[in-house]
């Protein structure tokens, strides 16, 4: 277990406790990170199972961010897409048991309790044993507000149901979606929210959220692996960023459905068709699926099992940006202005594909209806995405100009004085003032 020597001096002793999936781990972890970087006499207790700890364990961090863990009590991540329900379950019922014995069994007292907001029952054992906890919010404050008023209303929609689940309305597809509004209700008995998003994207709403807690409510970013990229933290393999470096500016279309939910065989082949007919330049992240895929595109772009994200989007080549729109792959791509074609496949994915598209008004919808089950045909997908990836089109010049706006926010809001800047140094200034509460 990688583990830290404590110095007497050390002040502030920060327990985070993310929900155990890489779309909320990665964002806990950046914060901390960023926190650890800006308040030298911080302690970070980063608490992951086992499991978690063999796959993230040796990942690059700073030396006051140590790992602590808790027996695997839950399903394995790599079955975990298969049993949604069953693992969601397990994390509402079995985690906190072990995360309170390993609490007791800390040498320095907590001064805060960072866990997610999924992880509802955390605020109940930080409140018991007098503990503030800040709780952070990894998807987009308007999917919390909606979600909150959903609960408040004690009516969940048909619509509510498809934009958490989005599968058969079965009963547990109803518990499941009952827990995560409960837990997201929780979140009024915090002493925090962080909001892991950016002020000026979604102002209104993050003004709502202000307004119905006592409690601060901080954005505090992107979340993003800022830090590991500029310190060149994963290098890893370099041959697809070779390939990237011969191609034209804004030439390739970046391809990825994210780390955990699957779209068909089927419609990964029709996907392929396309982009092989198409002509366009493309980089496609397909996991599993890459010796098959690699056959049907050709030669005008590179199948890959994975990438460094953050290196791809920053690259100048890239110049468009296919997504399954989870919330972390859509900050990185609005980080850096890129366009997008949108395919959520479930979960708050749905409801980020319109902010991407109706809202922030920087891409387009790959498939019209998302609750369908019909196939997008390659040819339909040749045509989007011969027409989406033109850079003299004067419809694609405007949406390029709106992602570029939408870059110049979210880079100036990091940056001092910046909003998510001031936000993080009023965090870190409270957590200086933290003795109970």
């Amino acid at each position: 277990m990688n583990s830290v020597k404590v110095k007497p001096t050390t002040q502030c002793h920060v327990v985070a406790m993310p929900y155990p999936g890489r779309g909320h781990i990665n964002p806990m972890m950046n914060l901390c990170k960023i926190l650890a970087s800006k308040k030298k006499d911080i302690l970070i207790t980063f608490v992951v199972t086992e499991e978690w700890l063999s796959f993230i364990g040796s990942d690059p961090k700073p030396d006051n961010v140590r790992f602590s863990t808790i027996p695997n009590v839950i399903p394995s991540e790599l079955v975990r897409a298969a049993d949604i329900f069953s693992f969601f379950e397990a994390t509402m019922t079995k985690l906190e048991a072990p995360f309170v014995q390993l609490l007791d069994q800390l040498e320095l007292p907590v001064t805060v309790i960072m866990a997610d907001t999924v992880l509802s029952w955390v605020v109940g054992v930080g409140n018991r044993r007098n503990i503030p906890v800040a709780s952070l919010w990894t998807m987009s404050p308007s999917m919390l507000s909606t979600t909150i008023q959903r609960f408040q209303a004690d009516f969940i929609s048909e619509e509510a149901e498809e934009r958490v689940v989005d599968t058969a309305h079965d009963q547990r597809v109803q518990q499941m979606s009952q827990r995560f509004f409960e837990a997201c209700s929780c979140v009024t008995k915090a002493q925090y929210l962080l909001l892991a998003s950016i002020y000026e994207l979604e102002s209104e709403t993050i003004d709502v959220l202000k307004s119905q807690f006592s409690f601060p409510v901080y954005a505090v970013g992107p979340t993003i692996p800022l830090l590991d990229l500029e310190e060149n933290m994963n290098p890893g393999n370099q041959n697809y960023l070779n390939w990237l470096d011969c191609q034209p500016r804004s030439s390739v279309l970046y391809i990825s459905m994210g780390s955990f939910l699957s779209i068909s065989s089927a419609q990964m082949d029709e996907i392929a068709i396309g982009l092989h007919d198409s002509g366009v330049r493309f980089l496609w992240v397909a996991r599993d699926e890459t010796c098959r895929l690699n056959e049907v595109c050709g030669d005008m772009g590179l199948v890959v099992p994975w990438c460094d994200q953050l290196k791809v989007l920053s690259h100048s080549s890239i110049g468009g940006f296919w997504s399954h729109c989870g919330w972390n792959s859509t900050k990185e791509g609005m980080f850096y202005g890129i366009p997008f074609l949108t395919y959520p496949i479930g979960f708050d994915q749905i409801h980020n594909s319109k902010l991407i598209v109706e809202d922030w008004k920087i891409g387009w919808r790959v498939k019209k209806d998302v609750g369908a089950d019909n196939l997008v045909t390659g040819a339909e997908i040749a045509k989007l995405v011969t027409k989406f990836m033109d850079l003299e089109s004067d419809e694609m010049k405007e949406i390029r100009s709106k992602a570029s706006e939408v870059q110049h926010i979210c880079q100036r809001a990091i940056v001092k004085g910046g909003s998510c800047e001031s936000s993080i140094n009023a965090f870190i200034k409270d957590l200086s003032n933290c003795d109970g509460y």
